[in-house]
């Protein structure tokens, strides 16, 4: 039985997450969350929830004792809660790390999109670029996901990328996003020390669809 941390539990695409594991897999899930409150209506014998905030270095390293694999759903402080996901993950002896992350890091997305993206979202990448550095400079076996605008469509349809090529697509659904990290927790050696990019194939354009 593999044990999972989800650090960031209450996020949307950790809920879609939750779900597939708990359907689909034997996975013993810890849910890290700051209000613990927030899943209080999850009733499972296959899941603890651990009231906690990333940055604190003591909490989070406790919560990390006896997993197999920690995935990262996360916002705010995305540098500071980067280099304590690694710090306690060496002390730890942890290896596997899923990190979701944002597209647009790299200025990897071509044509007008690309451009279109940058005047909405382009001051909020920052943060996200130093996260995904420091998980790279690290030792850790990870994956690095970057989804692009996401949608609540119920679906799994997805394609990726890697980080050396340019971004395809606009969208996602996150329960796409959420079966990637299904696939990753089930086949730990899956997407070792990749940066991936995740979209919804047939999605190209000028921007999302929905934003049309």
């Amino acid at each position: 039985m593999t044990h999972v941390l989800i650090l960031g539990a209450n996020g949307q695409i950790a809920r879609y997450a939750i779900d597939l594991l708990l359907n689909e897999t034997d996975a013993q899930l810890t849910l890290y969350l700051r209000n613990a409150n927030r899943l209080s209506n999850l009733q499972s014998d296959r899941v603890s929830i651990r009231e906690g905030d990333v940055l604190d270095l003591a909490t989070l390293k406790e919560a990390m004792e006896s997993q197999d694999v920690v995935y990262a759903n996360l916002s705010g402080d995305m540098e500071g809660q980067a280099k304590n996901i690694v710090k306690n993950m060496e002390k730890t002896g942890l290896k596997r790390l899923i990190f979701i992350n944002a597209f647009g890091i790299y200025d990897e997305i071509p044509g007008e999109f690309g451009k279109w993206n940058q005047r909405v979202i382009g001051q909020y990448l920052p943060p996200y670029r130093k996260a995904a550095d420091i998980i790279e400079d690290s030792d850790l076996d990870y994956t690095i996901v970057r989804p692009p605008w996401l949608t609540n469509e119920d679906e799994i349809d997805y394609e990726i990328t890697q980080k050396a090529g340019p971004f395809i697509g606009t969208v996602v659904s996150r329960k796409s996003v959420a079966s990637l990290v299904v696939k990753m927790v089930e086949s730990p050696g899956l997407h070792v020390r990749r940066n991936l990019g995740i979209n919804k194939p047939n999605t190209n354009g000028d921007r999302p669809a929905f934003m049309e």
